[in-house]
């Protein structure tokens, strides 16, 4: 029975390594559909989901050769000194098979599928750049998070044909920003209060910078999102007016999301908060109800 208990408990620890909440971020694959309203078609919900499943693996691996690459400092972090790796819970040498594993299955996955592999590829080899040198240049590294993002929206066009508007590309970059420059404020009180040791990029950001920075984002992002459904090309698209109607949701999550950040400082995992907090769950599918309505009914 202990025997069991303890297998039990070390699958946890690698399931844990993988990071699948995490995972959320990779649903930007299904956005090209969802935006085009064609969601429902069974093809291309298919060639999402297989896309999907390849950049989480992917993802994945990411995630492991950063803890590795991180190691002392995840374990001067208050929070992340609990991860797998940096409690000793798994071993480098395990976390290396379980890396190496992953990528074989991106690749067989991948392979098969026209244009897949290429920007995966792309996102493999900028997360490397990003955990030897870009992660510790101030704005750069909340820039190359953007890309990662841009990338995943880019994967889902790929793969399905769709193609973006200009608007679905800028509001993700933006996002992406705003969710990075969060993540900074979060390491930057962390650092400050004495709890831990930040990162060199640390050194380039202060609260001034960061709130006005995400400020800026903010009120960026809802115009953007305004544009897009009012624009010609959208109205047309879609032959509705109404999609203007769902800037409601944006805002409401939007001003939710700067509560936690600026009231209760808890931004530091945006996968983690979509999964806990009640008020953005609410709103995120309350927005999704309302763009399909519009769209699909």
């Amino acid at each position: 029975m202990i025997f069991k208990k303890e297998q039990i408990a070390l699958c946890k620890d690698f399931v844990q390594l993988l990071r699948p909440h995490q995972y959320t971020k990779n649903l930007f694959i299904f956005l090209p559909a969802f935006f085009s309203g064609q969601m429902l078609q069974a093809k291309i919900l298919t060639k999402c989901s297989i896309s999907f499943v390849a950049f989480c693996m992917a993802a994945s691996a990411v995630y492991i050769f950063n803890d590795i690459r991180d190691l002392e400092e995840d374990r001067a972090h208050p929070k992340k000194k609990f991860r797998p790796l940096a409690s000793g819970k798994v071993s480098e040498k395990h976390a290396y098979m379980v890396m190496m594993a992953l990528l074989v299955l991106v690749g067989l996955i991948s392979y098969p599928w026209k244009g897949l592999i290429t920007p995966i590829l792309i996102y493999l080899i900028l997360n490397i750049l990003y955990s030897y040198k870009l992660k510790h240049i101030a704005i750069v590294d909340v820039t190359i998070i953007a890309i990662g993002f841009v990338i995943r929206l880019t994967v889902g066009s790929i793969v399905t044909g769709i193609s973006l508007t200009s608007w679905i590309e800028i509001m993700t970059f933006l996002l992406a920003l705003l969710l990075g420059f969060a993540k900074r404020r979060d390491d930057l009180i962390i650092c400050l209060n004495g709890s831990g040791r930040g990162r060199k990029s640390i050194d380039g950001y202060n609260l001034e910078f960061i709130n006005v920075s995400m400020g800026a984002m903010s009120g960026v992002i809802i115009v953007a999102y305004i544009m897009y459904t009012l624009s010609p090309e959208i109205v047309l698209k879609f032959n509705s007016e109404k999609l203007y109607l769902t800037t409601i949701f944006i805002v409401l999550g939007i001003l939710r999301y700067m509560q936690i950040t600026y009231v209760e400082n808890k931004s530091g995992s945006p996968s983690e908060l979509l999964l806990s907090d009640r008020f953005l769950q609410v709103v995120l599918l309350c927005w999704m109800a309302s763009f399909v309505f519009i769209l699909y009914i």
